[in-house]
């Protein structure tokens, strides 16, 4: 019994370090909340908690990368405490929603250096916050009576020798609400050109309430879809305009470019081969889409070959005379 005791300090200081270690290196592992908003449109479109829940598996159980990824919803707001050790917040909600009117605890968050991404609708407010929020958090917003929010068939291209398009193919074809033409900051310079895509009336699929002079004078020129932003007291943000419908997350190299910039925001060097993710089945394409009843749809594995086959949407001549074409 004596031996044991002057024995059990010699062992406790051989292990002590080794426990310390592995407490270190678990405190290291990154936190990204993921902010779903609430049910709206029909079903498979805006179809945020199935959104989030995609991005979240493939980053706790397929990435192979130290982090951690968390799903709530817009009441977060009832305990902050879930965001309050975040590495990285994205939101993917209608409108400003998913800030749930917490402006100042996000902005204080952003100026700790937390990474933010805002997806689709909620790259949206309004033209006061988007100047005194969203160009500070992630460069840049939509505006409406600037920004337009066609449906097209658009094919994606990341920016060269960037990090977010590590892994992502050389052309991404998707259908969805693309929105273009955002009101960035004033040194363009600094926004980084992440997705990139050109909008012609060939590819266009529906003109909606949005549609304006700027439109117009953006089809035929590469149009922004997805904007990185490195913020100049530190932090990274990044907006991306797609996401209206649930098929694109079967799209290998939709969803890579997304998990790539959600990473690249928590401040993670991105895999030279991307954010690893397993293709999505039609059972996984299905899994946790919101409740609607005898509307929810069923939905098939896209092709983005029957996209291009699409015809181009019919112009609305009357509302287009408003406008000059340049």
């Amino acid at each position: 019994m004596k031996r044991l005791v002057l024995i059990l300090p010699l062992v406790l200081a051989l292990f002590s370090p080794l426990f310390l270690s592995a407490k270190k290196e678990e405190s290291k592992k990154k936190k990204i909340v993921l902010i779903a908003g609430s049910r709206s449109h029909a079903s498979g479109e805006h179809e945020f908690r199935a959104g989030c829940m995609v991005l979240a598996k493939a980053l706790n159980e397929q990435s192979g990368l130290d982090v951690e990824a968390v799903v709530v919803g817009k009441d977060w707001k009832n305990d902050k405490s879930v965001l309050d050790d975040a590495d990285a917040v994205f939101i993917f909600a209608d409108g400003t929603s998913g800030i749930a009117g917490e402006w100042e605890y996000l902005d204080g968050l952003a100026k700790k250096g937390v990474g933010m991404t805002f997806m689709h609708y909620a790259v949206h407010p309004n033209p006061e916050q988007g100047k005194k929020y969203y160009q500070p958090w992630i460069g840049g917003a939509m505006e409406s009576g600037w920004s337009v929010n066609p449906h097209w068939v658009a094919d994606m291209k990341v920016m060269k020798d960037h990090e977010v398009g590590n892994g992502v193919p050389e052309t991404v074809t998707c259908l969805d609400e693309f929105y273009y033409n955002m009101r960035f900051v004033d040194d363009r310079k600094k926004v980084l050109d992440l997705v990139t895509a050109t909008p012609t009336r060939d590819n266009m699929h529906k003109y909606i309430n949005l549609w304006n002079q700027h439109g117009v004078d953006g089809l035929n020129k590469e149009q922004t879809l997805m904007w990185g932003y490195e913020r100049p007291n530190g932090g990274r943000g990044v907006g991306f305009t797609g996401g209206h419908y649930h098929h694109g997350w079967a799209l290998d190299g939709f969803r890579t470019v997304v998990l790539n910039a959600i990473v690249w925001t928590a401040g993670i060097e991105v895999p030279e081969g991307g954010v690893k993710s397993n293709p999505l089945t039609e059972e996984d394409l299905n899994a946790n889409l919101d409740e609607y009843g005898k509307g929810k749809r069923h939905l098939k594995l896209p092709n983005p070959a029957d996209w291009k086959k699409l015809k181009p949407a019919r112009v609305d001549e009357k509302r287009e005379a408003k406008f000059k074409a340049k």
